[in-house]
């Protein structure tokens, strides 16, 4: 080895840049910023549902042309949900709603949007409690909680099928969760109209409704922990048919449109009860002179009960099974007693009934067949006023969700 000592001094500079030059650039390299990671995108959610049938229509009169069988493929619904985040505690859903149109359009189907609502999540305390926002197009007070009962895919709720008002509406949402899994409470500000119509006047619809699961912390009865209480209510008005003017001069008032609800179920895998009361109350106006505009409100209710029932999961080890059995009956009562007219209630009968029934197979996880019979008729079998129509048939159903 060569001391330092007996080195020239050109070559000592040398030796001493050889040794630095490593060192250097290690400096170098740590001084020198790194490139910033290009920001992740937030995850996107997408789900969706399909739904259709075929049916094949019975004939409810006796002037049906002979051989004539109604029958048809129907796509029913496309759901399609898009949900993302928006910063924190904040998200986005948009769900698109894809349908037979029965408008005067060219096209068989359309797309509109079911639900496009921007969520804020508080905190959740330790107990479960929470309250959530929400603002946009969102669910109504109580036909989305009672979907968590019955299949949508095969019928309507009762309510919404009785049209006492739509799934969604455009407003502004609170929803309370209660501690220790009780329940929620769920309560809406909306136009009123639906999602499907514009806003049709300046008043608005309020709502709530209470949904208690006394038994959810029931460790001895696993059965009766979904057991579920809901109480709802929704207060509605609508502008006078003179708000324009018209046989008497513009009338600013408003006209009452009232619902309210008691809804009882139980959701277990082998099986599901629901049973209902709902009633509601619409004020329309009339005149023929200038001084005699006559407020005659309506009143009439809904009773319905049904049940989805896996008989097979009762002896099956597993206490599963894909084979089931639905059951519903609706009795619904459009005037059931009137105010401010003449009759004080309708001449005849105009109440009618919803009967379904049949059974339905699981595919997989996600899919469902489903083969049943549906009919809505008089209670008479002869009053055109009600139901809307009348009809009797055979369904094929499917439903699949993604």
């Amino acid at each position: 080895m060569i001391s330092a000592r007996h080195m020239t001094g050109p070559a000592l500079v040398a030796g001493l840049a050889l040794l630095l030059a490593p060192a250097s650039l290690r400096a170098q390299a740590v001084a020198e910023p790194t490139q910033a990671a290009a920001p992740s995108l937030p995850p996107l959610n997408f789900s969706g549902v399909i739904f259709g049938s075929y049916n094949y229509q019975l004939p409810t009169t006796p002037s049906q042309l002979a051989g004539q069988t109604n029958n048809q493929f129907v796509l029913d619904r496309a759901y399609l949900t898009f949900r993302m985040p928006a910063g924190e505690r904040t998200s986005i859903r948009v769900t698109t709603d894809v349908y037979q149109t029965s408008e005067s359009t060219p096209n068989a189907y359309t797309i509109r949007a079911k639900y496009a609502y921007l969520q804020y999540e508080a905190p959740k305390t330790t107990s479960g409690a929470q309250v959530t926002g929400r603002l946009g197009i969102l669910q109504n007070v109580a036909i989305d909680h009672i979907e968590n009962f019955w299949p949508r895919y095969i019928s309507q709720t009762a309510i919404e099928r009785a049209g006492f008002f739509a799934s969604a509406d455009v407003g502004l949402a609170a929803q309370l969760t209660l501690p220790r899994k009780l329940g929620e409470v769920y309560a809406t500000i909306v136009n009123g109209p639906g999602y499907s119509s514009r806003e049709k006047d300046r008043f608005k619809d309020f709502a709530v409704r209470v949904s208690l699961t006394p038994l959810a912390n029931g460790a001895r009865h696993p059965l009766l922990q979904s057991f579920t209480l809901t109480g709802w209510g929704y207060k509605g008005a609508t502008a006078s048919n003179y708000v324009n003017g018209g046989v008497i001069p513009n009338v600013g008032a408003a006209l009452d449109r009232s619902r309210a609800g008691l809804f009882v179920g139980l959701r277990d895998p082998r099986f599901v009860l629901g049973a209902e009361y709902d009633q509601r109350h619409d004020d329309r106006d009339t005149a023929s002179t200038t001084l005699a505009r006559t407020v005659i409100g309506t009143t009439g209710h809904v009773v319905s009960g049904f049940t989805v029932v896996r008989p097979l999961a009762f002896v099956n080890a597993s206490g599963k099974s894909s084979l089931g059995l639905v059951a519903r009956y609706d009795r619904v009562t459009p005037f059931a007693s009137t105010e401010g007219s003449i009759t004080p209630a309708p001449a005849t009968s105009n109440g009618y009934h919803n009967v379904i029934g049949g059974m339905f197979w699981d595919l997989s996880q996600k899919a469902q067949l489903a083969l049943d019979y549906q009919e809505s008729l008089a209670s008479s079998n002869g009053v055109s006023s009600a139901p809307p129509s009348q009809s009797k048939g055979y369904y094929a159903h499917f439903s699949v969700s993604f």
